[in-house]
């Protein structure tokens, strides 16, 4: 039996995937997964049951993921899950930046028939809000992944010009770009060319303000920046120095703040990207099959933290994360023959400092064979399933 805990509310379509081998609850003293979306667990105490966490959506930074390695706990995301909604809103943004479309709302809700009619004053007043065609431009896009792809395809057939760059782009990605998309080197050479830009890569030490003064210098004048990925990825004041100089036409984001969230110039949603039921089910629907898998199989997809690594074990499967130093595998292998068990198969993967090895040992697994491993340095969890 395992026990499954949500942090936020889960779709159900999710949830009721796990069968009668689990316990779904939001509450649990010492779960042996987390299922969770935008609950804080930096300061999270977590109990010695806990194996893997499951983020239903992209972004991790909820998550101390670092930590949780240390503790032999694999934490997963949902790549892609939510690339649709967040493509829909895109284009949105993309449409909302050029025809001042909000402003024009805004303005229409304060009309009212007095000394001229509504009709009127919409007739004389809407050249304020006049706007190019997106049909013709050039969207720069900063990573190819799972949205930033399906947006490149989207603008292609929208009539638009993409660029696109990303250094992780994998040769699947790149089969499923549109051929018209032009993959280039570097960020600076979407700065040189495009009208719009939108970026869709991850929020780390190397992406953080990767939007600032100087990279908006190396902009088209007037050009339009999307940013539905992450906010720190922009620095505000910055974007806003931009807006107010006129280099920046327009800042769409859906990460508002005390900065942003009135600024002239600033068109900011409520973190909508992956608020659509479909989104929020497929979010669901991957988080509990990653879960599933690894509590079940001890497989790993789609992990931020660990490697990801897959073996079918005709035996029992020995699943050990540990440290990614020298002499590991050979330590492993040693702690195996010395309880006199034979390894059919064995697979391994490494990810930065943590690794993970599995073993596929013909016959029961002894209590010495696991006291032997966990007594090696740099071993942090064990598991032994079948």
């Amino acid at each position: 039996m395992f026990t499954i805990e949500t942090l936020n509310k889960i779709s159900a379509i999710g949830t009721d995937r796990f069968d009668e081998k689990y316990t779904v609850t939001d509450k649990a003293e010492n779960p042996d997964a987390i299922m969770v979306r935008s609950a804080a667990m930096h300061d999270m105490q977590f109990g010695s049951n806990l194996l893997a966490i499951a983020r239903a959506g992209a972004g991790v930074n909820n998550i101390p993921t670092v930590r949780c390695a240390e503790e032999g706990i694999c934490v997963f995301n949902t790549p892609g899950a939510n690339a649709n909604a967040v493509k829909e809103l895109v284009l949105t943004g993309l449409l909302m930046s050029s025809r001042k479309i909000v402003d024009g709302i805004k303005w229409a809700g304060t009309l009212e028939d007095g000394e001229t009619t509504v009709a009127k004053q919409v007739e004389k007043g809407k050249s304020q809000f006049v706007g190019p065609e997106i049909k013709g431009k050039t969207l720069g896009i900063i990573g190819l992944g799972a949205i930033g792809a399906m947006v490149a395809n989207a603008a292609i057939a929208l009539g638009m010009k993409v660029v696109g760059t990303d250094p992780f782009l994998s040769v699947g990605a790149a089969l499923r770009l549109d051929p018209a998309v032009s993959v280039v080197k570097s960020n600076d050479d979407i700065f040189a060319v495009a009208d719009y830009i939108t970026i869709h890569v991850p929020f780390n030490k190397d992406t953080e303000g990767m939007i600032n003064a100087e990279t908006i210098a190396k902009m088209k004048d007037g050009v339009r920046v999307l940013n539905y990925a992450r906010g720190e990825l922009v620095n505000d004041d910055d974007m806003i120095a931009a807006l107010e100089s006129g280099k920046v036409s327009c800042y769409c984001t859906d990460f508002p703040n005390a900065k942003t969230a009135n600024a002239k110039g600033i068109i900011a949603t409520p973190h909508l990207g992956a608020s659509t039921p479909e989104s929020e089910d497929n979010c669901a629907i991957m988080a509990a099959d990653e879960l599933i898998e690894y509590l079940e199989t001890g497989n790993i997809r789609n992990s931020v933290n660990l490697p990801n690594a897959q073996m079918n074990a005709a035996g029992t499967k020995v699943c050990v994360i540990h440290k990614n130093i020298p002499a590991m595998i050979a330590a492993v292998t040693t702690a195996a023959a010395s309880c006199g068990l034979n390894i059919d198969n064995m697979v391994n993967a490494s990810r930065g400092d943590f690794a993970y090895t599995m073993l596929d040992i013909a016959g029961d697994v002894s209590d010495n064979m696991i006291d032997a491993l966990n007594k090696i340095e740099g071993i942090i969890r064990v598991r032994v399933i079948g």
